[in-house]
């Protein structure tokens, strides 16, 4: 389980494909505390670290990862929000994070407001988000500004922006989306009984 509050920001240092799997490397300023098995959220997906030498480690993301996420655009030199997973005993300072990608967003406008950035996003899932809710974008763990069919948008700190890949972000870009894990049981539930 994670937070959305991302640790660091890693760089990718290789490319590697074999069959329908695809090996990243990366480097990151905590690589020397990692270990192998470890399980890593890379700009929301959890990547279980097969690979470690040196200060850089190797994920593998499989077939479905790559088609539910944006990791099949990554290249060398890119930057990648990171997160351990939360210890037992610490504080949840964003949101339950499952590191599960339900979608990819694009990201369609971008606007300083002079002290924050307001970021707006479309999808094309029937996933619903409300206002004032919490969303997971890249892996970072936001509040919901204005909620729409099929869009909505966040605001950004400068902290949050400075720390993590929104300082790269551009319009056209696609994001990995992870929908508030109690409010997709909620839906879940809504709909069973609607078919009822």
């Amino acid at each position: 389980m994670f937070t959305g509050i991302i640790e660091s920001m890693g760089r990718v240092e290789s490319i590697e494909k074999e069959g329908a799997n695809v090996h990243f490397s990366l480097s990151c300023d905590f690589t020397e505390e990692l270990k192998i098995d470890q399980s890593l959220a890379h700009n929301g997906v959890c990547l279980t670290v097969v690979a470690i030498n040196n200060d850089i480690y190797t994920v593998t993301a499989i077939d479905e990862t790559l088609k539910r996420t944006n990791l099949g655009a990554w290249r060398v030199g890119d930057h990648v929000n990171l997160e351990r997973c939360m210890p037992m005993n610490g504080r949840l300072d964003g949101h339950i994070v499952q590191g599960h990608v339900d979608t990819m967003a694009t990201c369609k406008n971008i606007k300083n407001l002079d002290g924050s950035w307001e970021f707006i996003f479309s999808y094309d899932t029937d996933d619903i988000t409300v206002e004032k809710g919490s969303i997971t974008v890249n892996g970072t763990s936001l509040t919901i500004v204005s909620s729409e069919e099929k869009c909505f948008s966040v605001h950004v700190i400068p902290y949050t922006f400075n720390n993590t890949v929104f300082k790269f972000m551009k319009e056209g870009d696609t994001v990995n989306i992870e929908f508030d894990i109690i409010g997709k049981y909620v839906a879940k539930l809504l709909n069973r009984k609607k078919e009822i």
